[in-house]
Protein backbone atom coordinates (compact mmCIF):
# COMPACT_ATOMS: atom_id res chain seq x y z
CA UNK A 1 0.00 0.00 0.00
CA UNK A 2 2.82 2.65 1.10
CA UNK A 3 4.44 1.69 -2.27
CA UNK A 4 1.17 2.49 -4.17
CA UNK A 5 0.89 5.61 -2.76
CA UNK A 6 4.34 6.62 -3.14
CA UNK A 7 3.71 6.21 -7.08
CA UNK A 8 0.43 8.07 -6.98
CA UNK A 9 2.34 11.17 -5.33
CA UNK A 10 5.76 10.56 -7.71
CA UNK A 11 3.01 10.86 -11.11
CA UNK A 12 1.17 14.05 -9.43
CA UNK A 13 4.87 15.76 -9.10
CA UNK A 14 6.06 14.47 -12.62
CA UNK A 15 2.64 15.40 -14.55
CA UNK A 16 1.93 18.79 -12.60
CA UNK A 17 3.96 21.23 -14.81
CA UNK A 18 1.01 22.05 -15.97
CA UNK A 19 0.71 24.41 -13.55
CA UNK A 20 2.79 26.75 -15.70
CA UNK A 21 0.03 26.94 -17.88
CA UNK A 22 -2.73 28.03 -15.50
CA UNK A 23 -4.92 31.19 -16.02
CA UNK A 24 -3.65 31.08 -19.50
CA UNK A 25 -4.79 34.29 -20.30
CA UNK A 26 -2.35 35.81 -19.06
CA UNK A 27 0.73 34.74 -20.88
CA UNK A 28 -0.65 34.81 -24.15
CA UNK A 29 -1.96 36.99 -27.04
CA UNK A 30 -3.31 34.28 -29.32
CA UNK A 31 -7.37 34.89 -30.47
CA UNK A 32 -9.35 32.29 -27.99
CA UNK A 33 -11.02 29.70 -30.97
CA UNK A 34 -13.22 27.51 -29.49
CA UNK A 35 -12.81 23.58 -30.29
CA UNK A 36 -15.37 21.32 -31.14
CA UNK A 37 -17.50 19.88 -28.82
CA UNK A 38 -16.49 16.35 -30.40
CA UNK A 39 -12.81 16.64 -30.81
CA UNK A 40 -13.44 17.99 -27.27
CA UNK A 41 -14.71 14.40 -26.17
CA UNK A 42 -12.10 12.73 -27.77
CA UNK A 43 -11.10 9.00 -26.85
CA UNK A 44 -8.28 10.02 -25.08
CA UNK A 45 -10.20 12.56 -22.91
CA UNK A 46 -12.83 9.78 -22.14
CA UNK A 47 -9.90 7.23 -21.10
CA UNK A 48 -8.45 10.04 -19.26
CA UNK A 49 -11.76 10.94 -17.56
CA UNK A 50 -12.19 6.86 -16.20
CA UNK A 51 -8.95 6.49 -15.62
CA UNK A 52 -8.55 9.93 -13.39
CA UNK A 53 -12.96 8.36 -11.85
CA UNK A 54 -11.00 5.16 -10.98
CA UNK A 55 -7.65 6.73 -9.43
CA UNK A 56 -10.03 9.34 -7.38
CA UNK A 57 -12.38 6.56 -6.31
CA UNK A 58 -9.29 4.50 -5.36
CA UNK A 59 -7.85 7.01 -2.76
CA UNK A 60 -10.72 6.85 -0.89
CA UNK A 61 -8.91 3.66 0.09
CA UNK A 62 -5.56 4.40 0.30
CA UNK A 63 -6.18 7.39 2.57
CA UNK A 64 -7.68 5.69 4.99
CA UNK A 65 -4.41 3.62 5.30
CA UNK A 66 -1.91 6.08 5.18
CA UNK A 67 -3.57 8.32 8.05
CA UNK A 68 -2.28 5.12 10.45
CA UNK A 69 1.33 5.35 9.81
CA UNK A 70 3.22 6.97 13.09
CA UNK A 71 5.44 9.37 10.95
CA UNK A 72 2.31 10.68 9.00
CA UNK A 73 0.55 11.09 12.60
CA UNK A 74 3.58 13.36 14.15
CA UNK A 75 3.43 15.58 10.73
CA UNK A 76 -0.60 15.88 11.35
CA UNK A 77 -0.32 16.78 14.85
CA UNK A 78 2.79 19.10 13.96
CA UNK A 79 0.24 20.94 11.51
CA UNK A 80 -2.80 21.17 13.81
CA UNK A 81 -0.66 23.27 16.38
CA UNK A 82 -0.30 26.09 13.59
CA UNK A 83 -4.38 26.20 12.87
CA UNK A 84 -4.42 29.27 15.11
CA UNK A 85 -2.53 31.62 12.87
CA UNK A 86 -5.05 30.35 10.12
CA UNK A 87 -6.88 32.83 9.89
CA UNK A 88 -3.94 35.74 10.67
CA UNK A 89 -2.53 34.28 7.67
CA UNK A 90 -5.39 34.73 5.27
CA UNK A 91 -5.87 38.44 6.54
CA UNK A 92 -2.40 39.52 6.40
CA UNK A 93 -1.38 37.52 3.15
CA UNK A 94 -4.84 39.08 1.74
CA UNK A 95 -3.43 42.23 2.07
CA UNK A 96 0.41 41.34 0.89
CA UNK A 97 -1.61 40.39 -2.17
CA UNK A 98 -3.50 43.10 -3.04
CA UNK A 99 -0.50 45.37 -2.34
CA UNK A 100 1.74 43.10 -4.46
CA UNK A 101 -1.11 43.40 -7.42
CA UNK A 102 -2.20 47.68 -6.79
CA UNK A 103 1.42 48.08 -7.11
CA UNK A 104 2.02 46.33 -10.34
CA UNK A 105 -1.22 48.21 -11.41
CA UNK A 106 -3.26 45.49 -11.48
CA UNK A 107 -6.28 44.15 -9.28
CA UNK A 108 -7.33 40.74 -8.60
CA UNK A 109 -5.57 39.33 -12.08
CA UNK A 110 -2.93 40.58 -13.99
CA UNK A 111 -5.13 41.31 -16.89
CA UNK A 112 -7.35 43.29 -14.77
CA UNK A 113 -4.87 46.94 -15.07
CA UNK A 114 -6.78 49.38 -13.32
CA UNK A 115 -7.10 53.02 -14.68
CA UNK A 116 -9.42 54.30 -12.34
CA UNK A 117 -8.16 56.45 -9.15
CA UNK A 118 -10.87 55.96 -7.13
CA UNK A 119 -10.15 52.19 -7.46
CA UNK A 120 -6.57 52.54 -6.50
CA UNK A 121 -7.79 54.66 -3.28
CA UNK A 122 -9.99 52.10 -2.32
CA UNK A 123 -7.69 49.12 -2.60
CA UNK A 124 -5.30 50.85 -0.14
CA UNK A 125 -8.04 51.46 1.98
CA UNK A 126 -8.64 47.52 2.41
CA UNK A 127 -4.90 47.04 2.55
CA UNK A 128 -4.85 49.09 5.76
CA UNK A 129 -8.43 47.36 7.26
CA UNK A 130 -6.58 44.65 6.73
CA UNK A 131 -3.64 45.11 8.66
CA UNK A 132 -4.94 46.41 11.56
CA UNK A 133 -5.51 43.41 13.89
CA UNK A 134 -9.30 43.52 14.69
CA UNK A 135 -11.71 41.90 13.79
CA UNK A 136 -14.19 45.19 12.68
CA UNK A 137 -11.63 46.28 10.53
CA UNK A 138 -11.02 43.30 8.99
CA UNK A 139 -14.82 43.07 8.43
CA UNK A 140 -15.25 46.70 6.94
CA UNK A 141 -11.99 45.88 4.63
CA UNK A 142 -13.54 42.42 3.35
CA UNK A 143 -17.31 44.92 2.49
CA UNK A 144 -14.96 47.41 0.60
CA UNK A 145 -13.01 44.00 -1.21
CA UNK A 146 -16.30 43.00 -1.81
CA UNK A 147 -17.60 46.03 -3.67
CA UNK A 148 -14.55 45.94 -6.05
CA UNK A 149 -15.22 42.56 -6.85
CA UNK A 150 -18.49 43.10 -7.90
CA UNK A 151 -16.86 46.68 -9.30
CA UNK A 152 -14.51 44.28 -11.61
CA UNK A 153 -16.71 41.96 -12.67
CA UNK A 154 -19.62 44.22 -14.14
CA UNK A 155 -16.81 45.83 -16.14
CA UNK A 156 -15.10 41.78 -17.28
CA UNK A 157 -18.18 39.95 -17.20
CA UNK A 158 -19.19 37.50 -14.80
CA UNK A 159 -17.77 34.37 -16.29
CA UNK A 160 -14.53 35.74 -17.22
CA UNK A 161 -14.66 36.22 -13.35
CA UNK A 162 -15.63 32.94 -12.68
CA UNK A 163 -11.77 32.25 -12.69
CA UNK A 164 -11.44 34.35 -9.51
CA UNK A 165 -14.27 33.33 -7.78
CA UNK A 166 -11.92 31.97 -4.71
CA UNK A 167 -11.45 35.72 -4.16
CA UNK A 168 -15.32 35.51 -3.41
CA UNK A 169 -14.61 32.27 -0.80
CA UNK A 170 -11.80 34.71 0.78
CA UNK A 171 -13.87 37.69 1.05
CA UNK A 172 -16.65 35.09 2.93
CA UNK A 173 -14.31 33.54 5.52
CA UNK A 174 -12.88 37.28 6.74
CA UNK A 175 -16.82 38.33 7.05
CA UNK A 176 -17.57 35.95 9.15
CA UNK A 177 -14.71 36.13 11.66
CA UNK A 178 -16.06 36.13 15.08
CA UNK A 179 -19.65 35.99 14.36
CA UNK A 180 -21.65 32.52 15.08
CA UNK A 181 -21.02 31.91 11.29
CA UNK A 182 -17.33 31.44 11.79
CA UNK A 183 -17.23 27.74 11.29
CA UNK A 184 -18.42 28.19 7.91
CA UNK A 185 -15.64 30.07 6.39
CA UNK A 186 -12.74 27.68 5.93
CA UNK A 187 -15.59 25.24 4.05
CA UNK A 188 -16.49 27.81 1.97
CA UNK A 189 -12.89 28.54 0.75
CA UNK A 190 -12.58 25.27 0.56
CA UNK A 191 -15.21 24.90 -1.77
CA UNK A 192 -14.69 27.87 -3.94
CA UNK A 193 -10.86 27.58 -4.75
CA UNK A 194 -11.51 23.97 -5.81
CA UNK A 195 -14.43 25.00 -7.77
CA UNK A 196 -12.42 28.11 -9.20
CA UNK A 197 -9.05 25.69 -10.49
CA UNK A 198 -11.91 23.13 -11.92
CA UNK A 199 -12.86 25.90 -14.20
CA UNK A 200 -9.88 26.98 -14.85
CA UNK A 201 -9.09 23.59 -16.14
CA UNK A 202 -12.15 23.46 -18.32
CA UNK A 203 -10.73 26.39 -20.64
CA UNK A 204 -7.86 24.33 -21.65
CA UNK A 205 -9.90 21.98 -23.22
CA UNK A 206 -12.21 24.42 -24.74
CA UNK A 207 -9.63 26.81 -26.43
CA UNK A 208 -6.61 24.66 -26.91
CA UNK A 209 -4.96 27.08 -28.72
CA UNK A 210 -3.81 29.64 -26.07
CA UNK A 211 -2.22 26.78 -24.06
CA UNK A 212 -0.38 25.20 -26.82
CA UNK A 213 0.94 29.04 -27.71
CA UNK A 214 2.41 28.92 -24.51
CA UNK A 215 3.40 25.55 -24.50
CA UNK A 216 6.01 26.49 -27.89
CA UNK A 217 6.79 29.73 -27.00
CA UNK A 218 7.86 29.19 -22.83
CA UNK A 219 9.35 25.93 -23.97
CA UNK A 220 7.10 23.87 -21.69
CA UNK A 221 8.30 20.73 -20.83
CA UNK A 222 6.13 18.00 -22.36
CA UNK A 223 8.00 14.83 -21.21
CA UNK A 224 7.71 13.50 -24.28
CA UNK A 225 3.70 13.74 -24.92
CA UNK A 226 2.64 15.42 -28.12
CA UNK A 227 1.57 18.91 -26.95
CA UNK A 228 -2.49 18.02 -27.53
CA UNK A 229 -2.07 15.17 -25.56
CA UNK A 230 0.09 16.84 -23.14
CA UNK A 231 -2.54 20.03 -23.21
CA UNK A 232 -5.47 16.93 -22.52
CA UNK A 233 -3.59 15.51 -19.63
CA UNK A 234 -2.74 18.59 -17.98
CA UNK A 235 -6.04 19.95 -17.77
CA UNK A 236 -7.29 17.06 -16.05
CA UNK A 237 -4.63 17.03 -13.66
CA UNK A 238 -5.67 20.37 -12.67
CA UNK A 239 -9.57 20.01 -12.90
CA UNK A 240 -8.75 16.62 -10.20
CA UNK A 241 -6.76 19.36 -7.67
CA UNK A 242 -9.70 21.10 -7.14
CA UNK A 243 -12.29 17.81 -7.16
CA UNK A 244 -9.70 16.55 -4.55
CA UNK A 245 -10.61 20.13 -2.65
CA UNK A 246 -14.13 19.52 -2.71
CA UNK A 247 -14.36 16.27 -1.72
CA UNK A 248 -12.25 16.81 0.86
CA UNK A 249 -9.29 13.92 -0.36
CA UNK A 250 -5.65 14.67 0.20
CA UNK A 251 -6.03 17.88 1.02
CA UNK A 252 -2.28 18.35 2.84
CA UNK A 253 -0.48 16.26 0.40
CA UNK A 254 -2.26 17.89 -2.16
CA UNK A 255 -1.64 21.92 -0.95
CA UNK A 256 2.15 21.27 -0.44
CA UNK A 257 2.65 19.36 -3.65
CA UNK A 258 0.61 22.59 -5.23
CA UNK A 259 2.29 24.78 -3.55
CA UNK A 260 5.84 23.78 -5.13
CA UNK A 261 4.94 23.54 -8.27
CA UNK A 262 3.23 27.57 -8.43
CA UNK A 263 7.12 28.26 -7.02
CA UNK A 264 8.89 26.44 -9.59
CA UNK A 265 6.41 28.07 -12.51
CA UNK A 266 7.77 31.49 -11.07
CA UNK A 267 11.12 30.79 -13.21
CA UNK A 268 9.16 30.47 -16.41
CA UNK A 269 7.15 32.97 -15.97
CA UNK A 270 8.71 35.11 -13.39
CA UNK A 271 6.51 38.48 -11.42
CA UNK A 272 3.20 37.84 -13.66
CA UNK A 273 3.26 34.52 -11.89
CA UNK A 274 4.12 36.34 -8.48
CA UNK A 275 1.03 38.67 -8.95
CA UNK A 276 -1.61 36.04 -10.30
CA UNK A 277 -0.92 32.85 -8.08
CA UNK A 278 0.92 34.78 -4.74
CA UNK A 279 -3.05 34.30 -3.11
CA UNK A 280 -3.22 31.13 -4.09
CA UNK A 281 -0.46 30.30 -2.16
CA UNK A 282 -1.48 31.60 0.61
CA UNK A 283 -4.84 29.83 0.55
CA UNK A 284 -2.78 26.46 -0.21
CA UNK A 285 -0.82 27.00 3.20
CA UNK A 286 -3.67 27.31 5.09
CA UNK A 287 -5.28 24.06 3.92
CA UNK A 288 -1.81 22.69 4.69
CA UNK A 289 -2.32 23.78 7.76
CA UNK A 290 -5.93 22.87 8.44
CA UNK A 291 -6.31 19.78 7.03
CA UNK A 292 -10.18 18.71 6.93
CA UNK A 293 -10.72 18.93 10.84
CA UNK A 294 -13.58 21.47 10.85
CA UNK A 295 -14.79 20.46 7.02
CA UNK A 296 -17.34 17.12 6.66
CA UNK A 297 -16.51 16.63 2.89
CA UNK A 298 -19.16 14.99 0.87
CA UNK A 299 -17.23 11.55 0.94
CA UNK A 300 -18.05 11.48 4.62
CA UNK A 301 -21.74 11.17 4.01
CA UNK A 302 -20.89 7.95 2.68
CA UNK A 303 -20.45 5.17 5.52
CA UNK A 304 -18.79 2.00 3.60
CA UNK A 305 -15.41 1.76 1.36
CA UNK A 306 -17.43 0.53 -0.97
CA UNK A 307 -20.09 3.54 -0.95
CA UNK A 308 -17.43 6.00 -0.62
CA UNK A 309 -15.36 4.31 -3.87
CA UNK A 310 -18.70 4.49 -6.00
CA UNK A 311 -19.80 8.05 -4.84
CA UNK A 312 -16.52 9.75 -6.10
CA UNK A 313 -16.36 7.99 -9.57
CA UNK A 314 -20.12 8.48 -10.60
CA UNK A 315 -19.41 11.96 -9.11
CA UNK A 316 -16.39 12.94 -10.42
CA UNK A 317 -17.85 11.48 -14.23
CA UNK A 318 -20.91 13.94 -13.37
CA UNK A 319 -18.62 16.57 -12.01
CA UNK A 320 -16.45 16.66 -15.30
CA UNK A 321 -19.42 16.96 -18.00
CA UNK A 322 -21.35 19.26 -15.97
CA UNK A 323 -18.63 21.94 -15.44
CA UNK A 324 -17.63 20.79 -19.68
CA UNK A 325 -21.20 21.17 -21.05
CA UNK A 326 -21.44 24.64 -18.91
CA UNK A 327 -18.25 25.83 -19.91
CA UNK A 328 -18.86 25.17 -23.54
CA UNK A 329 -22.16 26.44 -23.61
CA UNK A 330 -21.67 30.03 -22.58
CA UNK A 331 -17.71 30.41 -23.67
Amino acid sequence: MKKIYQLLLILGLVMTPFFTQAHVKWFTKVTPQKETIEHILSSEFMGLALLAAVVLAALTLVIPKMAEWEPVKKIEDRLSSLRKYSRHLLKYGTAVALMIQIINGTLFAPEFHIHNTLVVVLTWVVIGLLLIPHHIATKLGSAILLGLFVYVTIHQGIFHMLDYGFYVAIIGVLLVGKTKFEHIGFPFLYLGTGLSLCWVAVEKWVYPGMALDIIANHHVPTFGFEPALFLVMAAFIEFVVGYLLVVGILNRVLGFVVTCIFILTTMLFGMTEVVGHFMIHIVLIIFIIEGVSFYNPPIKMRKTKLDQFIFVFLNFIFVLATFVLIYYRFA
